[in-house]
């Protein structure tokens, strides 16, 4: 605190020593301090601006997504669908829903699903040719490959929920960028011209991204008229203009014209859904994430809870390296690639949309169940992946960011088009692009996505599912106080970066930046034995995996990891160095009434 604020406080308080009104306390203001972790510049300054103004970490949140839409438009969206995790233990809610997330009224955490949907049009079978093969990029790019959009209707009903601030006062920040521009960065720039390319001969039908996205330049000031008039027509109508509205309207003929599958019954039907988060008890934290149609939260409490399981066993481990003269790297690698399999098998077989199959998530995290499936793992040879089934009983791009208010509440939100830029498809005269997460269903079951994770029957595609996804927005608690936010891109590796950076805090005793910028490893049960990493691993480490049987490969990608960490002192903001990002923390003013 400042020598100006502890001068107004003294003075205060003998002013109300000699007057005897106790509740003009209530007029002071105190110095409490919030943090965000953010993937861009504009959707640092515009959080910390809404946290300035007085509004809650629900605001930020709402406003930041909005901002993201026009300054990240790789994976920032309005076509796109996400998972938003929440702690609110100082925001009133009279009449809050009746549905599962009352049942988290106790701990004060809630998650919301607005991930998209299947059209009505949509069929099990819809990518596959006549010989029952699937057909090369149909789910990925084009008009065949975007479910109904959910984000709009997800920042809708949260906004009326949780927030403070009014809708347009959050959405003006997002169409100020859009009218007067922003300043197009070297990673935007070179994205957007790598995918022009990729996408150049995989659509049948001729494509409209180039002409809005196609010829960025580092430092060119990006206007976005459509997109800003869109904004406007949200912002005076809320979710209505895009699902029932002139935008909806929009987006329907466009996509219809060329055999697009989403119709306006499709975005009338549309809502996102409150749904009870996974919680899991590791380690004296209450570990808080997302249940499906996200696989995120149940494999990352596996993760953190067999590693705890077998540490004993992992120990030993590391004293015979230490003997041998192996690195411990080498010995770690492979210990998680023995975790990971096997919840890759599980992810692959059991997990799907809630709404249209049984997902036994309550087994899944359990102490017993998590103990048979750590009797396998091996710490000096390779289990063999076909060997490996489920137990008895995203180039990807998608943004993340992370937010604390100066009252403690707590937004870990993760949305995307999926691959960047998702099907690039972009609505004319609304300005933005839709998402391409049809890819993220089982086109055929056993057959891998885009990101070489294979799904199951529980995943395949039908009328008005929610396709099974990565996204991991996580918020950790102690004593009723959060103590971590967490959450990342990456596609399939999100959810083994999210459980290392967890395990880089808390295990391994490092700082928010240093969890963050740590090399990460990843396997996903297939391809057989492969291990990715970023940024690099020690040769020796790498001779060493080599050896055991491993092939390496060295990911150009593998998160951008936005972290909010509670020490004993002070909150410390990291955001990943693999990305362009902004964390910080701040003072933020707050009225406080004191007795």
């Amino acid at each position: 605190m400042n020598l100006f604020k502890l001068q107004r406080l003294i003075m205060t308080a003998l002013l109300l020593a000699s007057t005897g009104f106790s509740s003009v306390w209530a007029n002071v203001h105190y110095a409490h301090y919030a943090a965000v972790a953010m993937p861009d510049k504009y959707s640092a300054q515009v959080a910390k601006q809404i946290l300035q103004q007085g509004g809650n970490a629900v605001d930020a949140a709402v406003a930041s997504a909005f901002v993201l839409a026009v300054t990240y438009p790789e994976a920032g969206n309005l076509g796109g669908g996400g998972f938003m995790t929440l702690y609110t233990p100082k925001i009133v809610v009279p009449n809050s829903p009746t549905d599962k997330d009352a049942e988290n009224n106790a701990l004060n955490v809630h998650f919301l699903d607005y991930r998209e949907q299947a059209p009505l049009a949509a069929s099990q079978d819809m990518y596959l040719d006549d010989n029952n093969q699937v057909i090369p990029y149909k789910s990925l790019v084009g008009y065949q490959a975007s479910g109904v959009p959910g984000t709009v209707m997800g920042l809708w009903q949260v906004h009326q929920r949780f927030a403070s601030l009014a809708w347009q006062t959050l959405l003006q920040p997002a169409i100020e960028l859009a009218q007067n521009g922003f300043e197009v960065s070297s990673q935007l720039a070179d994205r957007s011209q790598w995918f022009k390319r990729w996408i150049a001969d995989k659509s049948s039908t001729p494509l409209n991204f180039e002409s809005y996205f196609g010829g960025l330049k580092v430092g060119q000031v990006l206007k976005q008229p459509e997109l800003a008039k869109t904004l406007k027509r949200i912002a005076k109508q809320g979710a209505e203009d895009f699902y029932l509205g002139e935008t909806a309207k929009m987006m329907v003929k466009q996509l219809q014209k060329h055999d697009g599958l989403i119709t306006l019954q499709d975005l009338a039907g549309y809502q996102a859904k409150w749904r009870k988060p996974v919680v899991g008890e590791w380690l004296g934290y209450q570990v808080v994430s997302a249940p499906p149609p996200s696989s995120g939260g149940i494999a990352i409490v596996q993760l953190l809870k067999m590693k705890q399981q077998l540490v004993d066993k992992l120990d030993k481990a590391l004293l015979q390296a230490r003997k041998s003269g192996l690195s411990e790297t080498t010995i770690k690698t492979h210990f998680y690639a023995e975790l990971e399999k096997r919840v890759y098998a599980d992810r692959a077989h059991f997990l799907g949309d809630p709404d249209f199959i049984d997902v036994p998530v309550d087994k899944l995290i359990s102490d017993e169940y998590l103990r048979e499936r750590g009797q396998g793992v091996l710490l000096d040879e390779i289990s063999e992946s076909e060997l490996i089934k489920p137990g008895k009983i995203e180039l990807p791009e998608t943004t993340h960011f992370s937010i604390v208010d100066a009252q403690g509440n707590a937004v870990s939100n993760t949305y995307t088009l999926n691959m960047p830029f998702g099907s690039g498809v972009v609505i004319e005269g609304a300005g933005f692009l839709m998402n391409d997460e049809m890819d993220d269903f089982s086109t055929k079951p056993g057959v891998a996505n885009v990101f070489g994770v294979v799904g199951g029957q529980a995943n395949a595609i039908a009328p008005r599912k929610r396709m099974l996804s990565s996204m991991s927005p996580t918020i950790l608690l102690k004593d009723g106080q959060v103590q971590m936010v967490v959450g990342t891109p990456g596609g399939s590796t999100i959810i083994t970066s999210v459980f290392q950076t967890i395990v880089n805090v808390v295990e391994e005793r490092m700082s928010a930046q240093q969890a963050v910028d740590a090399p990460r490893v990843h396997h996903q049960l297939l391809p057989k034995d492969l291990i990715a990493y970023n940024p690099d691993l020690p040769d020796q480490v790498k001779q060493e995996l080599e050896l055991m049987g491993y092939s390496l490969k060295k990911n150009n990608y593998m998160g951008d990891v936005q972290l909010l960490v509670n020490t004993d002192k002070a909150w410390q903001a990291a955001s990943d160095n693999r990305g362009e990002g902004v964390a910080w923390v701040f003072e933020v003013d707050t009225p406080t009434s004191r007795p």
